[in-house]
């Protein structure tokens, strides 16, 4: 089954999906996101969507999940690279994404984590051989 890569950046973990979302990849990056938080303590979670052209409300549910399951984990969500094509269905579909920060980009986006957990977050460690 193919899996989404995640970085390790220092305290803070990054997530870039380039391929097309399904149901299936989704909730296996749900499942390895949520531990790979819990195993090296991540303060920040950085998702870039800038390479999917479609969200849908699944997508969009999963997405907000998983803010909700970092933050009880104690890190943060930023998602960075909406299309506006996107942004123009999660408001139709009515999706809020309560939890979710957003950013243009993936600089803003880690500026914005840093800020928020007081650290550098700088560093690049890929441990995803472990996951």
């Amino acid at each position: 089954m193919e899996r989404i890569p995640i970085l390790r950046l220092g305290s803070h973990l990054l997530v870039t999906i380039q391929v097309d979302m399904h149901d299936r990849l989704a909730m296996a990056l749900q499942d390895d996101l949520t531990n790979r938080i819990a195993r090296t303590g991540a303060r920040g979670v950085l998702i870039d969507i800038s390479a999917l052209e479609i969200v849908d409300s699944f997508i969009g549910r999963v997405i907000s999940n998983i803010s909700g399951m970092s933050r009880i984990l104690d890190a943060h969500t930023v998602i960075v690279g909406m299309q506006p094509a996107v942004a123009i269905t999660l408001v139709e579909l009515g999706l809020t994404l309560p939890g979710v920060l957003t950013a243009l980009d993936v600089d803003k986006g880690m500026n914005l984590l840093k800020g928020m957990s007081g650290g550098s977050g700088e560093g690049i460690l890929d441990d995803s051989e472990d996951a």
